[in-house]
């Protein structure tokens, strides 16, 4: 069978690149790699309490207050 179209109306919507991501996806990325990086830093605060050379808990301990 044989069809002819004669004429053809499209609606052609052009997108940018940069707003695929819905407003909700984005705030899940953006929530997600700020939680990486509090997680990073308190990794790296650990870490340079545990190379710290102290006087000792008492001495931590009146530093604190």
């Amino acid at each position: 069978m044989e069809v002819n179209i004669e004429e053809l109306v499209s609606s052609v919507r052009a997108v940018d690149g940069d707003s695929v991501l819905s407003p909700k996806t984005m705030e899940k990325i953006v929530r997600t790699v700020l939680e990486a990086v509090h997680m990073k830093e308190q990794h790296r605060k650990r870490v340079q309490a545990e190379r710290k050379v102290t006087g000792g808990v008492q001495e931590e301990q009146e530093q604190g207050d």
